[in-house]
C-alpha cells in the first residue's frame, strides 16, 4: 500500500470520524478514487454496502440500490476524497512507472487520451497502444486498427478484459503483446487467438446451403395400352345404372323407344 503524507493521514482520519467509518474503509475508497483519477471509483467495501461505482457529477451505484442514504454517503465521501487528492499531497511521491504511481505505464508511451480503473485493474489508452495493469503487472498491447472506446472486466483477471471498438466487443488477450507479461512466450498464442477472433468476426451464414442441382433425366413416356373391355372396367351394377338413366331419358322424351332399346341391347351385350 502506498504511504500517506501527514496531510493524507489527517484527511483519512477526519473523514473516518465524520462518516463513522473505519480507517481501512476510508483508505479503500481513497485508493479507488485515486485509481479513477479523482473522477470515478469502483469499490468493494463491506461498510458501504459491498460492491459499487461512483462517478463525479454522475450516477452513484451501491449494492443496496434503493438505499438513497447510503448513495448520498458514498457520493459525499468520494467527492471529499477527490477534492483532497486535487488540493493536497495525499500520497508520498513515487518514481514514475512504479506500481503505485499515478503514471504506472511505461514512460515512452507519453500521456494517454483515456484511462481508468476497475477492481484490481488499471488501463490507459494511447495511439496504437493499450497499457493494462493487473495486480501490479503491466502489459502493453498493440491495438492494431481498433478504435478503442472503453475497457470492461468480468471476474477472472486479465483474460476476462474486453474492449469495445468499431468491430464490436473484443477480448484484450487477442491483441499482440508489445511488452510486459508474456511478451516473449505468448506472441504465437496471441497471433493464433487474434486469427480466431477475426474468424469469429467474419460474417456467418445462418442458412443451410442449397443442395447442388441434380441432372434432369426425363422419365420415359408410359406405354400406350389398348382399351380394356367394358366388362373389366365396369361392373354389372354400373351397366344397370346406365340402363336406368336411359329409361329416364326415354320417359323425358330425350330419346325414342327405338334408341332406348338399341342402347339397352348394346349395354346388355357387354355384360
Amino acid at each position: 500500500m502506498q504511504n500517506l503524507t501527514q496531510d493524507g493521514q489527517n484527511l483519512v482520519n477526519s473523514l473516518s470520524r465524520r462518516y463513522n467509518l473505519s480507517f481501512d474503509a476510508v483508505m479503500h475508497m481513497l485508493i479507488a478514487v485515486n485509481n479513477g483519477n479523482g473522477s470515478m471509483a469502483q469499490f468493494n467495501c463491506p461498510e458501504l454496502g459491498g460492491g459499487g461505482q461512483w462517478m463525479r457529477g454522475g450516477m452513484t451505484m451501491v449494492g443496496d440500490m434503493f438505499n438513497y442514504g447510503l448513495k448520498s454517503t458514498v457520493d459525499n465521501l468520494c467527492n471529499e476524497l477527490a477534492n483532497g487528492l486535487a488540493n493536497m499531497q495525499v500520497f508520498m511521491p513515487l518514481p514514475k512507472g512504479s506500481k503505485s504511481s499515478n503514471q504506472w505505464w511505461p514512460g515512452d508511451l507519453g500521456q494517454p487520451f483515456s484511462s481508468g480503473a476497475q477492481n484490481s485493474t488499471r488501463y490507459a489508452i494511447f495511439p496504437n497502444r493499450l497499457a493494462v495493469e493487473v495486480n501490479g503487472n503491466v502489459t502493453v498491447y498493440d491495438t492494431l486498427d481498433n478504435n478503442i472506446g472503453g475497457i470492461s472486466q468480468q471476474q477472472g483477471g486479465n483474460s476476462s478484459l474486453t474492449f469495445s471498438s468499431q468491430y464490436g466487443t473484443i477480448p484484450v488477450n487477442t491483441l499482440p503483446i508489445v511488452s510486459g507479461a508474456g511478451s516473449s512466450s505468448s506472441n504465437t498464442n496471441n497471433q493464433s487467438s487474434q486469427q480466431s477472433a477475426q474468424q469469429n468476426l467474419a460474417p456467418q451464414n445462418n442458412f443451410v446451403a442449397p443442395p447442388a442441382p441434380m441432372a434432369f433425366t426425363p422419365a420415359p413416356a408410359p406405354a400406350m395400352q389398348a382399351p380394356q373391355n367394358l366388362t373389366n372396367a365396369s361392373s354389372v351394377d354400373e351397366v344397370i345404372q346406365l340402363i336406368e338413366k336411359l329409361a329416364k331419358l326415354r320417359d323425358m322424351g330425350a330419346i325414342s323407344d327405338n334408341e332406348y332399346n338399341s342402347k339397352k341391347t348394346d349395354l346388355l351385350n357387354r355384360i
